[in-house]
């Protein structure tokens, strides 16, 4: 009989089989999950990737609806019609986007942003942007509203075009907002005092490329959020802006939201022109210009003739009786600055108030036919009081004699080629001596004014004079005061005074400067105050989009 007996061996070569069974089954279990995990996994990795990409297919219709609207508002000054709606495709991913209508403009007082505090005629739209991707997995809708707001510009103290630049010898304070659409250069000889600036490039210590100058190592001192005066030069000397690596965070420490350029997000402020126009269209002839102030003119100087605009809108011709009564003559004198001859219509604004032709909506046009070798110009005179609100506009320069709007101050703005401030001891037979023979003797002005300028660095000017002396003199003012207080706007450079800026043909005066605050309050703008237009974002919400049916229109089968 024979027994079969189970040896060892053979035991362990079964428990091994099994437990290779089991780690295989294991590794499958595992193999089999890692799978589908790794399968989930692309799977919300591809559902991020569509909802990330629709959440920047709505953005790209906010942003097209947005710049349609600023667009409308640069060149007309009002929302475009129809409102934006469009449905677009953006590679992989489709967009649907409309605009609403928040109701009818109106007027208030901004509360918040930059422009903070100051009034403006303000719009409100809603804009719904709806993104998705081509297989309608995911979606996301972005609400946004924003507001345009229409700011006088006269309610800036100072608002420059172009490169905005102050470098005051003596002490000068600028009170209210002051704004650049270009860079901004400040420097000082002594002390300079600032309430706010605000620069859509940077903002600078210093003189500009091609001044040919050293900067002062003045003061430059602008007040804080509280209303406290701080300085931009650090205490080692240097000065603190743009040029600072932490500019941004620095300034905000020193000055709070008071002192901001394009890094803090300063943006243009745009002037409405029509079409593809420029800010000087407001100064010259109407032909073929919408923007020009000769159509807004109740009373109009041109092509040798006064012209009133009379109830039904026709033209007046005027010219006889107000040269008759003395409202209107001619005179010449010497402008030593730019070495020639001014053949000046002059204006006397009292005998104008007196003779029944004053605009009735305050608004004056005057364009003079240029001659070479000659500057053609309007002055005014006797424009002490102004029996009401005044705006004279001319593409011609400008010269004012003596006290304007001094008396019973009214609302009034001056917008011109260049303008000159001539002093009450002025005198036109000493125009063409020595500038010991013209001196100065304290002047009032009360105005807003538009003007133009040289440019600093072009062939012939090494300094543009800066806002210091954006309003021109040709006396001796040392020691005398010139007191301003109005708004000083640069929109243009002059084209006919172009002759450089310079210290031979007078001596600066002292500076009784300041804005007027009167311009916060719409009532007492200047006839014709033109705007200057900003978008601000208010408001902002994102949701998950579970709606499809802005892009599931059939159009001869194709699905968009």
């Amino acid at each position: 009989m024979y027994r079969i007996s189970k040896t060892a061996g053979n035991s362990e070569s079964g428990v091994v089989l099994i437990v290779c069974m089991i780690i295989l089954l294991m590794l499958s279990l595992i193999g089999i999950a890692s799978i589908t995990t790794s399968n989930s996994e692309m799977q919300v990795a591809g559902n991020e990737m569509s909802s990330t990409g629709a959440f920047y297919a709505a953005e790209a219709g906010l942003e097209k609806a947005t710049s349609e609207i600023i667009t409308s508002y640069e060149n007309t000054g009002a929302p475009p019609s129809p409102l934006p709606t469009a449905l677009e495709t953006m590679n992989n991913y489709r967009y649907y986007y409309y605009v609403s209508d928040l109701g009818p403009a109106a007027g208030r007082t901004l509360t918040y942003g930059s422009y903070n505090g100051l009034y403006a005629t303000v719009k409100s739209f809603e804009i719904i942007s709806q993104g998705v991707d081509n297989n309608l997995e995911a979606g996301v809708e972005i609400e946004m509203d924003i507001e345009d707001a229409l700011i006088p510009v006269y309610q800036f103290a100072v608002f420059y075009e172009n490169l905005l630049e102050i470098g005051p010898g003596p002490d000068m304070t600028v009170s209210g907002r002051l704004h650049s659409n270009s860079d901004t250069y400040v420097e000082a000889g002594s002390n300079l005092f600032m309430d706010q600036l605000s620069s859509a490039g940077n903002i600078y210590y210093g003189t500009a490329p091609g001044s040919g100058d050293s900067p002062g190592t003045g003061n430059i001192l602008i007040k804080d959020g509280n209303g406290n005066y701080q300085n931009m030069r650090n205490g080692d000397g240097t000065y603190l802006d743009a040029t600072d690596p932490d500019w941004v965070n620095s300034s905000i420490s020193r000055w709070g939201n008071t002192v901001e350029d394009h890094n803090h997000g300063i943006t243009d402020l745009y002037m409405p022109i029509a079409g593809a126009g420029n800010p000087v269209d407001m100064i010259d002839r109407a032909e073929s210009n919408p923007d020009s102030y000769e159509n807004l003119a109740g009373l109009k100087f041109v092509d040798g003739q006064a012209l009133y605009r009379q109830i039904d809108g026709t033209w007046l011709d005027v010219t006889g009786l107000l040269i008759a009564d003395g409202t209107i003559s001619a005179s010449t004198f010497y402008d030593e600055r730019e070495g020639q001859n001014v053949l000046s219509l002059d204006l006397d604004v009292s005998l104008l108030a007196a003779s029944g032709y004053y605009p009735p909506n305050g608004i004056i046009y005057s364009s003079q036919p240029e001659m070479v070798g000659n500057i053609t110009a309007i002055r005014l005179t006797n424009g002490s009081q102004l029996p009401s609100g005044l705006t004279v506009a001319t593409n011609n320069p400008l010269y004012t004699l003596g006290d304007f709007n001094s008396v019973n101050k009214r609302p009034a703005s001056l917008m011109a080629d260049a303008i000159t401030i001539l002093s009450n001891s002025w005198d036109d037979a000493s125009s063409g001596l020595g500038i010991g023979a013209r001196a100065a003797s304290a002047t009032t002005v009360n105005a807003a004014y538009i003007t133009g300028n040289t440019e600093t660095g072009s062939p012939g000017h090494d300094y543009s004079g800066g806002l210091e002396n954006l309003p021109r003199f040709l006396e001796n003012w040392n020691g005398v005061t010139f007191t301003w207080k109005g708004s000083a706007v640069s929109l243009w450079y002059s084209r006919q005074a172009i002759s450089p800026y310079g210290m031979t043909y007078y001596n600066p005066p002292v500076r009784d400067w300041g804005f007027d605050t009167d311009f916060l309050d719409a009532a007492y703008l200047p006839p014709g105050t033109p705007m200057v237009n900003v978008i601000m974002k208010t408001g902002w919400n994102q949701t998950v989009l579970d709606d499809f049916s802005n892009f599931t229109v059939e159009y001869g089968g194709d699905i968009y």
